[in-house]
């Protein structure tokens, strides 16, 4: 997984964000540590799994319909499927060994 530090990407209060497998982090956050790494390492195992694209569309639909049912931005994204996966693991960082695939769809009724 490559990272590239940049002052733009991503927007708003995010510090990093995986598109297709590379990692945009911004340098005025720092750099990224071992469980941030691990959560977007995660990230990259499901938009593989699913191919990308699809990984891109599931999630803003998603986000969608959770905007729907929070009516909160934060909580809309930290609820997720994906994020909620990512979240849950990233403090195990042998996780992605044993990880099975689709691991992110029994969070997705979940809460």
């Amino acid at each position: 997984m490559k990272i590239i530090y940049n002052r733009y990407l991503p927007f708003g209060s995010f510090w990093a964000i995986n598109l297709f497998g590379v990692v945009f982090a911004r340098k005025g956050f720092g750099r990224l540590g071992r469980v941030d790494k691990n959560h977007e390492f995660i990230h990259t195992l499901q938009q593989r799994e699913m191919f990308f694209v699809p990984f891109y569309l599931w999630y803003v639909v998603e986000w969608g319909v959770r905007l729907i049912i929070y009516r909160n931005l934060h909580k809309a994204y930290r609820n997720i499927s994906f994020e909620r996966e990512a979240y849950a693991c990233q403090h195990d960082l042998q996780y992605q060994h044993r990880r099975k695939l689709y691991a992110w769809m029994r969070y997705l009724f979940e809460g």
